[in-house]
């Protein structure tokens, strides 16, 4: 499996000697751009952009309470 880029931005991070506790928030704040605009598209044609295409092949499945499982 290919590592993402967030394993080479760990080492950046450390090479630039920036805090271990900043590097998750510097991570996200990274990707809150890409985060927003899928919101807003979403928002403005109405459809949800996750797995558009995506059909389960599991058969469907009636809730069963836990006290009866």
């Amino acid at each position: 499996m290919p590592a993402n880029v967030d394993l080479y931005s760990g080492f950046v991070y450390r090479a630039l000697n920036i805090p271990v506790d900043i590097a998750t928030p510097l991570l996200a704040t990274a990707r809150l751009s890409g985060w927003c605009a899928h919101r807003l598209e979403e928002i403005i044609t109405g459809r949800r952009l996750m797995r558009p295409a995506y059909n389960g092949v599991q058969p469907y499945l009636e809730y069963v309470p836990l006290q009866k499982r």
